[in-house]
């Protein structure tokens, strides 16, 4: 396939242009040329998609694949530039554009709205919502010759976020017998989406004609927290006590489930069923997702790849400290 990749140097579309390659695919990518340099083989033209699109003005592909689309305008201009020159339309957008997680969501499910559309500010209250208004803008444009791809927490390695990579970091650093804290319970459903497999499922679906809205997460039931720190404390080769501790008493030690405590989500009727997602409509068109044991173990050996300074949780997960502050407040040290 002839693709352009709208971003394309970090962390998902990253992964796309990788998997793109393999697969023998002819590449163009569009962004700033300011996180990455675009690899060998690939066509490079640099703009910025809030600015000037006039390197885009001529071409054509058989699709486009947006991976970074946040805001509905910017998102309605790329789409218009495009209209008539690429097969398919392929916009990324998130689990986040639903209106309610008290209910399992599938992909006919009520999405969130907001009574700022026109705002620019991107944050917990407004993300999920612009999504769907991007999503709408991608179907006014291409129609029927849209594949709009709703993965949930995206995971693996060279992830910016630090979410997911927090886990098997903090087993990396932990000593033989220690006592590891822990959020909610055992058998707390997860949900999530290898970087890596959603690339692929993104690809499969272009080159099968895939049309419409997928749900793009692992099988609902198919882990728990408990599996998720077990393979994390595998992949590190240690042992450890899990110190299993209700959302509330993190929370009343200063604790936040999702930042602090990464993974887990607030103990509300609102979140209940945020890591329940149907995710049966893209499983039947073809996603595939890998061995938790093998992501797992992809993320720490990029981690520990990273330079020293890389190596700091600055935007999730607990510091030493607190951890163990709390474990003592908690009488769990």
């Amino acid at each position: 396939m002839k693709l352009l990749i709208i971003g394309g140097s970090r962390f998902v579309g990253r992964h796309m242009v990788a998997a793109a390659h393999a697969r023998g695919d002819s590449v163009t990518l569009f962004n700033r040329g300011q996180s990455a340099p675009a690899p060998q083989a690939v066509e490079f033209r640099q703009g910025d998609r809030r600015g000037d699109l006039s390197p885009l003005a001529h071409g054509e592909w058989d699709a486009a694949i947006d991976t970074c689309g946040y805001l509905p305008g910017e998102v309605a201009r790329m789409a218009q530039m495009l209209k008539g020159r690429v097969g398919c339309y392929l916009f990324i957008s998130s689990l986040s554009v639903y209106a309610s997680n008290a209910t399992p969501n599938d992909e006919d499910s009520a999405l969130g709205a907001i009574d700022d559309p026109d705002t620019t500010t991107v944050d917990a209250r407004t993300y999920g919502p612009l999504k769907a208004l991007c999503e709408a803008e991608v179907q006014r444009a291409f129609g029927g010759a849209a594949l709009l791809l709703r993965p949930g927490l995206v995971v693996g390695p060279h992830d910016p976020t630090q979410r997911f990579t927090y886990w098997p970091a903090r087993l990396a650093r932990a000593a033989e017998g220690e006592t590891v804290l822990a959020p909610g319970t055992p058998d707390a459903p997860l949900q999530f989406i290898d970087a890596r497999d959603l690339a692929a499922f993104a690809l499969h679906g272009l080159e099968a004609g895939l049309l419409g809205v997928f749900n793009v997460v692992s099988e609902s039931g198919r882990w728990t927290f408990g599996d998720v720190l077990r393979a994390c404390a595998a992949a590190a080769g240690v042992v450890v006590r899990f110190a299993w501790r209700d959302i509330a008493d993190l929370q009343a030690q200063g604790i936040e489930p999702w930042s602090d405590m990464p993974l887990a989500v607030p103990a509300t009727p609102d979140y209940q069923a945020f890591m329940r997602t149907d995710a049966r409509r893209a499983a039947a068109a073809g996603l595939k997702t890998r061995p938790l044991a093998h992501t797992v173990a992809d993320t720490l050996a990029w981690y520990r790849s990273l330079a020293p300074e890389q190596q700091v949780f600055d935007k999730a997960g607990l510091s030493s400290e607190r951890e163990a502050a709390a474990l003592a407040a908690l009488g769990m040290a």
